[in-house]
C-alpha cells in the first residue's frame, strides 16, 4: 500500500488504545516509514525493486527496532508534543515499548503488504511470497479503512474527553 493512509490508519487505530505499553507515536510512524522505500525508488528512478529488502521481515523487523531506538532518543525534545497531541499518557514508557512499537509497525506493515505485491520476498533469502494472495485486497483495505476510522474515532474522544476535563477543571 505505497502512499496511501491505510498504514497510517492502522497505526493510530491500534497505537493510540495500547499508547499505555507501547510507544504510539512510534508504532504509527513505524507502520509507514517502510514505505519510504518505494517513495524513493519512484522518485530517484532507481534500478531497484519498488518493494525491495525493507519489505521483508529480516530487515524491516530490525529497522524497526532501530527506529524505535531512534525515536526514544528524541523522547525528551517530543514529549510535550506528542502530550500535547494526546499520543503519549502522563507516565514514561521504557525502552522496551519504543523498541517493540518500531518492530512490531513494521513487522504489521510488511504482513499487510505482502499479500497485495508479487515482487514482495517476506521470508527472504526465500525468493517467493507465501503470502501473496490479490483476492484478499479488499479485505485488507477495508480491515486499514475499519480500524483506521475507529483510531480517529478513539481520537475524537480522547480530545473530548480531555476538553471536558479542563473546562470542568477551570469552572469549579
Amino acid at each position: 500500500m505505497p502512499f496511501t493512509p491505510f498504514h497510517f490508519g492502522l497505526g493510530l487505530g491500534l497505537g493510540l488504545p495500547l499508547r499505555r505499553h507501547i510507544h504510539a507515536p512510534t508504532f504509527i510512524l513505524a507502520n509507514v516509514i517502510i514505505d519510504v522505500e518505494p517513495f524513493l525508488v519512484l522518485i530517484l528512478e532507481l534500478r531497484y525493486p519498488l518493494h525491495g529488502y525493507l519489505h521483508t521481515f529480516l530487515l524491516a523487523i530490525p529497522m524497526g527496532f532501530a527506529f524505535g531506538y531512534v525515536m526514544l532518543l528524541l523522547e525528551k525534545l517530543l514529549r510535550q508534543f506528542y502530550k500535547a497531541l494526546l499520543l503519549e499518557e502522563a507516565n514514561g514508557l521504557k525502552m522496551k515499548s519504543f523498541i517493540i512499537a518500531g518492530g512490531l509497525g513494521t513487522g504489521l506493515h510488511v504482513l499487510l503488504d505482502a499479500p497485495l505485491y508479487p515482487d514482495i520476498k517476506p521470508l527472504y533469502p526465500i525468493k517467493l511470497n507465501p503470502l501473496y494472495n490479490p483476492d484478499l485486497i479488499f479485505e485488507i483495505y477495508a480491515l486499514c479503512t475499519l480500524v483506521g476510522s475507529l483510531g480517529a474515532l478513539y481520537y475524537i474522544a480522547l480530545l473530548g474527553i480531555t476538553m471536558y476535563r479542563k473546562l470542568k477543571t477551570h469552572s469549579i
